[in-house]
């Protein structure tokens, strides 16, 4: 066991990006998020750089970012390596490429076609569907739709839902709520964890409806609510386990939480974080486990 032992991490391997999307954690003030030589550096160099946070925290677990982690895909080819379980998350503007079947691909949309370009911008919508349906004919990865909730599209998510099942390949899609920033005035969140109760609630009622598409665990969502939510967050599991690279202007740096350096916690509507409140929940030796740090959950797991 390592000093500091971080089963999980997250990397953003570029600042480069094809969008500029008006939720991005990445791109606040007070986060690193510019791209220079240096932090832009060679493939060998990143891997190297890679490995020594892989050994000294002793990371399992892989979730590759950026900007937009498809632009770099000479550091994925090595880097997937590394680790036994990784995720790509993607804005999915760029074609995907064949990295085997075990790779979990997480494209991000936000909505429907209207909905999704006004945050991500014009013509992102039919980019992204056109290159879900024209994948590679050795395309064997794990595909599912990443969508941020915010207040632009709490209302289209049932019809966004049968959108993407009509219109696309990806075997479901997962919710996570916006995180704003401290004093945030960008309009996406909500006043406080009650008014986000109901889009909460609403979303309780869409997975019994679509209960294999939405992949969001239903007690997952029943920790979000605003009577269970700041129990997680005053003890963030992700600040506990979970390790956040950015790239700093010399390279790698570690913010003060995976969404960067100015972060509302007590509005935190993360799926990670209660996703992985509730794996701690059902393994109590965790990150002691040997099964890995994703063991499967399911509702009826739990004692009630």
């Amino acid at each position: 066991m390592t000093k500091e032992f971080r089963p999980i991490a997250m990397i953003n391997i570029t600042n480069r990006c094809t969008l500029r999307c008006k939720h991005c954690f990445v791109y606040r003030d007070g986060t690193p998020n510019t791209p220079t030589k240096q932090n832009e550096m060679p493939a060998d160099q990143m891997i190297k750089e890679i490995k020594k946070y892989r050994k000294k925290f002793g990371i399992l677990h892989m979730v590759w970012m950026g900007g937009e982690p498809l632009l770099r895909k000479d550091v994925l080819e090595l880097g997937i390596k590394l680790f036994p379980q990784n995720i790509i998350t993607t804005n999915g503007t760029l074609p995907l490429f064949n990295l085997g079947p075990k790779i979990k691909w997480v494209i991000s949309l936000d909505g429907t076609e209207e909905i999704n370009d006004e945050v991500r911008g014009k013509g992102s919508f039919k980019k992204v569907i056109n290159n879900l349906n024209n994948l590679p004919d050795d395309f064997t990865g794990d595909l599912q739709c990443g969508c941020c909730v915010t207040k632009k599209n709490e209302h289209v998510l049932e019809e966004f839902i049968e959108v993407l099942q009509k219109e696309t390949p990806l075997r479901g899609i997962n919710f996570t709520f916006y995180v704003p920033k401290k004093n945030d005035t960008t309009g996406l969140g909500w006043k406080d964890l009650e008014e986000r109760d109901k889009v909460i609630k609403n979303l309780m009622a869409l997975k019994k409806k679509y209960p294999n598409y939405i992949l969001n665990n239903s007690m997952v969502l029943e920790l979000m609510l605003s009577h269970n939510a700041l129990e997680i967050t005053n003890n963030c599991p992700v600040l506990n386990y979970m390790l956040p690279l950015y790239l700093g202007e010399e390279g790698f740096e570690r913010p003060f939480c995976c969404y960067g350096n100015d972060v509302n916690c007590d509005l935190c509507g993360a799926w990670v974080v209660f996703h992985l409140a509730l794996i701690i929940k059902l393994n109590p030796g965790f990150p002691n486990i040997t099964s890995g740090p994703y063991k499967k959950v399911t509702p009826t797991s739990i004692n009630k």
